[in-house]
């Protein structure tokens, strides 16, 4: 298949703004690739090679990807390093530069999915001695043969910055449309979807075996499964009255949550982004090998960072000295951690996610042996909103965020991937007015002036709608940005500047550069207030009404360890605005 058929629907998946045109584009992609390569563009179009769990990346520097791009157009860096200072995006750049390149190849050969795919997956796995060299070598070779077109889109990819912002869900009805017989059978592959984590596997399997391969599909340790989400209730009363008046109700420990599969003596840990995290947590490994008495098992855990000294519970930044690829024996001893567990989703062949939470949990307390590193999450069982408040201020006293409380009924199955009300957040911030934090997508910004000049100025945030699958603006943020975090977060952004509003993002304003969807940043506000121009939640509470957080602030938290689509919702934000009405009324 060649690859200029790929780069054409890039192209015309770019310039629209329409959802809908976009997943046209999509489906006519899929239906024209051959099946044995479906797994493959299903990957390329998310920008990577393969699932995130796999850990193998692209991963090629800008500057290194600069000297390939001059190498194979025949002009010097310094020149492409010029224009890409103009068009902030270096596949535009290449695309210009090999539109007038000076070198000619004289039997250049078609590129084709598979040479593209290979020739990544080698740039990838190389490490070593002569390893860049070696990358820069095969990309000029790729870019050599390369259509201007092709060339941006081949750039982009391994440089990650694709910029398409194909979300998994409009892929996934893009899937149901080209062989599922109709949306209709979206449910069914976002199941499989949720429990492989496997886009391209999901792709290639329903293409090649239909539908009935894709109900079948099952639970397996080492392949992590898509994290379930909770929704969030501003009191007790409130939380027992959407849980059918009982529940289990757990510590919320401000740590990391980590997927742990365990296989016989072979361990690894994912994030709740699914990333493969086993090599931050080498003592976390251990407890998991020695203290999960089960041959097969996957098990969800919040790892929290420890005091050595007094056993306090550390908040969740300290564990951000975990992240790095050096120095991981004196990161263990500075900030050692406690595995809080709370869930169990497989157990020597059983998959439990189709069974109920008190199934669950009994099966967790059966399978841990717990010693002072390894516990079961403390939990009460409530039906009582005196005790649930109880209980919750017990877990702050002690250090935690608060509690999340889980619902006991017949419909408590695990819904990976999935935000409903069978899981409650009652945090301790939501005691009084709008100062709980939300974490908010940045999608786009406005030049700064005065101090700002030549800096961003402010950011325009987002919260997540699930149901549209749409980011719907709701504050314009500018204070609380330090002088660091100003020279950092264009940084962060860079890569996935746009030409336009991206067709996911619901925004009556306009600002001067837009983003598509990726960056999470936590802030908090003074309060929540009707507002005629943000399109949060537009028309919930009132006809033509949206709702937006004044006065908001940066708290200069980034939230590396979420997706956009984990960001705070929009049914959270109506939540949070009709309590503060309860308050003044009350």
């Amino acid at each position: 298949m060649r690859y200029s058929r790929i780069a054409d629907a890039y192209e015309k998946i770019e310039a629209t703004t329409k959802r809908l045109e976009m997943t046209d584009h999509l489906v006519q992609l899929l239906t024209e690739t051959p099946t044995n390569l479906l797994d493959k563009i299903v990957y390329l179009t998310q920008g990577k090679l393969y699932p995130d769990f796999v850990g193998i990346e692209i991963g090629i520097a800008e500057k290194l990807a600069i000297r390939a791009v001059a190498k194979s157009a025949g002009h010097r860096e310094k020149d492409i390093e010029n224009d890409l200072q103009k068009t902030g995006d270096l596949g535009k750049t290449a695309q210009r530069f090999l539109e007038k390149k000076t070198q000619v190849s004289f039997f250049p050969k078609p590129l084709t999915v598979e040479r593209i795919y290979e020739t990544l997956d080698k740039m990838a796995k190389s490490t070593g001695s002569g390893s860049v060299d070696l990358k820069i070598g095969l990309l000029a070779s790729l870019l050599s043969d390369a259509s201007p077109i092709e060339a941006k889109y081949i750039v982009r990819t391994v440089t990650g910055s694709l910029r398409l912002g194909i979300a998994d869900m409009t892929v996934l009805d893009a899937l149901a449309i080209a062989f599922g017989g109709g949306k209709e059978t979206r449910d069914q592959l976002e199941r499989a979807y949720n429990i492989s984590s496997d886009l391209g596997k999901v792709a290639r399997t329903v293409a090649e075996e239909g539908m009935e391969s894709i109900i079948q599909f099952k639970v397996s340790p080492m392949k992590p499964i898509r994290p379930m989400l909770a929704e969030r209730l501003s009191s007790p009363t409130e939380i027992l009255e959407k849980l059918g008046g009982k529940c289990i109700a757990e510590y919320k420990y401000d740590g990391e949550r980590i997927q742990a599969h365990k296989k016989k003596d072979q361990v690894i840990l994912f994030s709740r982004r699914l990333e493969n995290i086993t090599d931050q947590y080498p003592d976390g490994v251990e407890y998991i090998r020695k203290h999960v008495k089960a041959e097969e098992a996957i098990v969800e855990a919040e790892a929290v960072a420890v005091d050595p000294e007094t056993g306090e519970m550390k908040p969740f930044q300290e564990l951000m000295h975990r992240r790095r690829k050096y120095g991981i024996k004196e990161a263990m001893a500075q900030h050692p951690i406690t595995l809080f567990m709370f869930d169990a989703l497989y157990v020597d062949g059983k998959d439990l996610t189709l069974q109920t939470y008190p199934i669950r949990h009994r099966h967790l307390e059966n399978v841990i042996e717990q010693t002072d590193n390894v516990k079961v999450a403390e939990y009460t069982i409530a039906e009582d909103p005196e005790e649930l408040e109880l209980f919750f201020e017990k877990t702050v006293e002690s250090g935690s965020e608060g509690i999340i409380c889980k619902s006991v009924t017949p419909d408590s199955v695990y819904q990976a991937g999935a935000r409903g009300w069978v899981w409650i957040k009652y945090k301790r911030d939501y005691k009084s007015e709008m100062t709980d934090t939300v974490d908010l997508v940045v999608v786009g910004a406005f030049h700064g002036r005065g101090k700002r000049a030549g800096k961003y100025g402010a950011f325009l945030l987002a919260a997540y709608d699930p149901d549209k699958d749409t980011f719907e603006t709701v504050t314009k943020v500018g204070t609380g940005f330090t002088d660091a975090d100003l020279e950092k977060l264009p940084q962060m952004l860079k890569k996935h500047q746009i030409a336009h509003r991206h067709p996911r993002v619901d925004s009556t304003l306009d600002v001067d550069v837009w983003f598509e969807p990726a960056v999470v940043i936590e802030t908090r506000g003074a309060e929540i207030t009707l507002s005629p121009i943000h399109t949060c939640a537009m028309n919930a509470i009132r006809e033509a009404s949206g709702l937006a957080i004044r006065f908001p602030r940066f708290t200069g938290k980034y939230r590396v360890d979420k997706s956009p689509e984990d960001a705070t919702t929009t049914q959270e934000v109506v939540e949070m605005y009709r309590n503060q009405l309860k308050k003044i009324e009350g």
